[in-house]
């Protein structure tokens, strides 16, 4: 039996929150105010992960980044997309250079 992986098993506890009770579930309480707010949640926990970059100790950003990677999870989740579609993404350009991908993707 192959062991999941964080990333796996945190999906998998995200998609059996939905459609739970949000009063006792936090994930349940983001699906239930739906994707806008999930993303909203996504953006301050991004915004806190900057200010303990700049000033904070290094758990504190670890402890930022991780409230990150779960609300894009919800957030994905949120969106019927998954951590897998993202990672999917990253292996596809894996071996590109950042430069040339970023071209890749603007008309500038």
């Amino acid at each position: 039996m192959t062991e999941l992986t964080t990333l796996e098993r945190l999906a998998a506890t995200i998609e059996s929150r939905k459609g739970g009770n949000p009063n006792e579930s936090y994930v349940a309480k983001l699906f239930d105010r739906g994707p806008d707010y999930a993303a909203r949640k996504l953006g301050e926990e991004a915004v806190e992960t900057v200010v303990a970059a700049l000033a904070g100790s290094d758990e504190e950003l670890i402890g930022e980044a991780a409230d990150v990677i779960f609300h894009l999870a919800v957030l994905l989740s949120a969106r019927d997309l998954s951590i897998g579609d993202v990672m999917a993404e990253l292996d596809r350009r894996d071996g590109i250079s950042g430069i040339a991908e970023k071209a890749s993707r603007t008309s500038e």
